[in-house]
């Protein structure tokens, strides 16, 4: 692949420019972030419509050079950007502080759809670098742990009782989100807990990357501290907070009703394509990295993006709409409802036939017992 193939994923990037229009004009430009990241990618692909096509799987890293920069590269630029408007709207005199919460309601749209999107493709990566840079970005949003739940929790355990994040069928948005903050950073302190107790080391050994996730976070509060005051440690919070949100909302639809297939004894089928839901919009998938490919992610967690596969209907279920659109119905549980419970009953009845009674898959996914 060469650079033309990665140029539309750098679209990103636009929205850095469109914060700092916002922050040095205020007034409508404060609008500006949510709405080209929802809104216009949401018209985009309903002018573009689906891209079908796959690139080959065992492409080599080497040939990927200009993807790769460009999740390495958005690390520095999002820092910048965060840590610059914090000092420079703490000390211009132009923006009510209306105004400058709702700009930083636009960051949090930035570094939440953005950069902990870019956060996730680099924790896959065996790289320490990528690894590391994931960690900034994770940081910069104080949502250090969901290194740790994706990796040990999440995937391992996507689509049962023991996966927080797997949103259950009929499970509002709304009950979903207060149960995954509290319920994603125990389980990922226990994964981490348990890693260490396997080697005859206990939780508060230096290892635990908690330690590392509590100093990075620490050390963001106190940069947003120093450039900012009081005020600049609140909009920090304020991006933070909508960050999270921004996360828990694609958390919530990539798995809504969808289970693994319980065979006894504690055992669950393998993970399959099946078990995420899968979109093929083309603009909204050059805004996420291809994320909307989440059938093929967890089929092969290992995959860089440019090189997820995309599934038809025949092997993963399809969302109507790409994220922007789906996000949104999310915050409305009566037309999320309307438009997916369908949809759930269809899969199983396609995928799972001989299953008569759904009841015990519908209970509240918690964290077993450890």
């Amino acid at each position: 692949m060469d650079w033309r193939g990665a140029l539309p994923f750098w679209l990103s990037f636009l929205l850095i420019p469109l914060a700092w229009m916002a922050a040095t004009h205020g007034g409508w430009t404060l609008l500006l972030v949510p709405l080209v990241t929802w809104y216009l990618f949401a018209a985009l692909d309903g002018l573009l419509g689906l891209n079908l096509d796959n690139a080959d799987p065992d492409t080599p890293d080497d040939d990927l050079t200009w993807h790769v920069a460009l999740t390495t590269l958005w690390v520095p630029a999002q820092a910048v950007t965060l840590f610059g408007l914090i000092w420079y709207v703490t000390h211009a005199g132009h923006l009510a502080g209306w105004e400058k919460i709702a700009l930083f309601f636009g960051v949090g749209v930035l570094t939440g759809t953005i950069g902990i999107n870019y956060s996730h493709e680099l924790m896959h990566q065996q790289s320490r670098f990528e690894r590391a840079l994931a960690d900034l970005l994770l940081a910069m949003v104080l949502y250090s742990h969901f290194r740790s739940e994706h990796l040990l929790v999440h995937h391992r355990h996507v689509g049962t009782p023991r996966d927080a994040v797997t949103a259950r069928y009929n499970e509002s948005f709304h009950r979903f989100y207060p149960r995954v903050l509290r319920q994603s950073l125990i389980s990922a302190f226990r994964a981490e807990r348990d890693m260490l107790a396997r080697r005859g080391l206990l939780w508060s050994n230096r290892l635990n990357p908690f330690w590392r996730y509590w100093t990075l976070q620490g050390a963001m509060l106190l940069l947003a501290f120093a450039l900012g005051g009081w005020a600049g440690l609140g909009l920090f919070l304020v991006q933070a907070g909508v960050a999270i949100w921004q996360l828990e909302l694609v958390n919530y639809i990539e798995h809504y009703g969808l289970t693994r297939k319980h065979l006894g004894d504690g055992r669950y089928e393998h993970v399959l394509p099946r078990h995420s839901w899968n979109a093929a919009h083309k603009a909204s998938n050059w805004l996420l990295i291809n994320l909307q490919r989440h059938s093929d992610h967890h089929y092969k967690p290992g995959r860089r993006f440019p090189l997820l596969q995309n599934h038809d209907e025949d092997t993963a279920p399809q969302l109507p709409y790409g994220y922007p659109v789906m996000t949104a119905a999310a915050m409305v549980p009566p037309l999320w409802r309307r438009v997916m419970n369908p949809r759930v009953r269809r899969w199983r009845a396609r995928h799972y036939p001989e299953i008569t009674d759904w009841k015990p898959y519908n209970k509240a996914l918690t964290p077993m017992p450890r």
